[in-house]
């Protein structure tokens, strides 16, 4: 083998719209949960190691989130107006502290909205406040009298720990506001609320400008989702359904109304947005939850889009039904080779499920080098096997980039830079873009 193994790492970043359209407020936190979590942690380690090439997918309207929390954040921060979040007015101290018990329960419980092994109990003040939580239920069920005894200094601190536990290891260790916080364990003040949300708007303010940069340089490349994240092959045309699925039930209607249009739509204002933070118009399209189509391609290449992906199970299905050699299904040499499907243009890549599944869902409980080293020897056996074919091939590992890190410790810190680390500097592999 003279080439080496190219490995196209993307990390898809994607959150629902959250906030209701009748009142205006968001229902849950998670936009700028991960946002001061893991858009931060994911953008610091790809800043230590210039040398890596990776693809980072946007879904457009996490975008608009991110955007419109830093704006919120500011205008409080400035003029003393109210958040649309309610979690981050009681962190803020706009909003008073129920006295209410179902409603101080209901604190409790959004507090506690982070995996304990990782998030609460390496932080001794937070599993401290998070004991005295549990002891408000007796049999599963609020204690109403227990609970409103609580000092409102309890609920200060414990939204105070909630939201400190959430920052990014990268966030933790660099921003020296974060850590006089923590370093301060208990009894926060006023003015200790309001740095903190300085801190989350700091960081949310930087996330789009810091991916633009390594974009600009051409260190990473930026990709996004439609719009609203629809599955468009099923908003074209639900028989496509059974092409994968035969045995699965379908809707009761036949067609998804105006579904053509819908799918074109959620493109069309992908793009705008998509160029309105990075500027540029993106080469691939990642079609929500990897689900592709005939008809989806050609969509594609109505807007220029150069590539997209998909999954090994849709790879398969599609081989199959194509009465592909099973000889080439059972080694996969095809699920790497990049793909075309006539008449259409657009390239498609292919995940090797079983690698991103490792780091999904397994590497969180091996030793961070060790992990990375099995990685990069699953990637040299696979160089081995397309031996002098290597050099047409992409093994792409594609995965959640914002899912899997609080399951590991200190967020995936160790086991990133460890991935990137040895990565960039094994002479038989090549990080690569599409």
């Amino acid at each position: 083998m003279t080439d080496k193994v190219k490995v196209a790492l993307c990390w898809h970043m994607h959150q629902p719209y959250y906030r209701d359209g009748l009142d205006g407020s968001y229902h849950l936190p998670w936009v700028y949960l991960h946002a001061i979590k893991d858009y931060a942690d994911m953008v610091a380690h790809l800043e230590s190691f210039p040398a890596a090439r990776v693809v980072v997918n946007f879904a457009p309207v996490l975008l608009e989130q991110l955007d419109d929390y830093a704006h919120q954040m500011r205008q409080w921060l400035q003029h003393e107006t109210p958040m649309h979040d309610p979690l981050l007015n009681l962190l803020g101290g706009e909003t008073e502290l129920p006295a209410s018990p179902e409603a101080r329960g209901e604190i409790i419980t959004a507090c506690q909205r982070a995996y304990a092994p990782t998030m609460i109990d390496r932080h001794a003040p937070y599993r401290a406040l998070v004991d005295i939580a549990l002891e408000q239920y007796t049999a599963g069920e609020l204690d109403t009298l227990r609970v409103s005894y609580l000092r409102p200094q309890f609920f200060v601190d414990l939204l105070m720990w909630y939201h400190l536990a959430w920052m990014g290891e990268s966030v933790k260790r660099q921003d020296f506001r974060v850590e006089q916080l923590m370093a301060r364990k208990n009894n926060f003040t006023r003015v200790d609320q309001r740095i903190l949300i300085e801190v989350i708007a700091d960081v949310i303010e930087g996330i789009v400008p810091r991916y633009r940069a390594l974009m600009e340089a051409g260190q990473i490349e930026l990709s996004m989702t439609p719009y609203g994240h629809p599955i468009v092959p099923l908003l074209i045309d639900f028989k496509v359904m059974k092409q994968n699925q035969p045995d699965a039930q379908g809707p009761r209607y036949k067609t998804y109304p105006g579904g053509m249009e819908r799918s074109r739509w959620h493109i069309e204002r992908g793009l705008a947005v998509f160029k309105d933070h990075f500027g540029v118009h993106p080469k691939g399209v990642w079609l929500s939850e990897g689900g592709i189509s005939s008809e989806a391609l050609s969509l594609l290449d109505s807007f220029n889009i150069a590539w997209t992906a998909s999954g090994e199970g849709v790879w398969r299905s599609s081989c199959e039904a194509s009465k592909i050699n099973p000889n080439l299904l059972e080694h996969k040499k095809v699920l790497y080779q990049p793909l075309r499907h006539p008449p259409h243009q657009c390239v498609l890549f292919f995940r090797d499920d079983g690698l991103a599944d490792l780091i999904g869902f397994q590497y969180k409980d091996w030793a961070a080098e060790d992990a990375a080293r099995d990685l990069c020897k699953h990637l040299e056996n696979i160089g081995d096997f397309l031996d002098q074919e290597v050099g047409e091939h992409v093994v792409s590992i594609i995965l959640d980039g914002e899912n899997a890190w609080e399951y590991y410790p200190d967020n995936g810190y160790h086991f990133l830079r460890a991935l990137y680390q040895n990565l960039t500097e094994n002479n038989q592999l090549q990080m690569v873009t599409y």
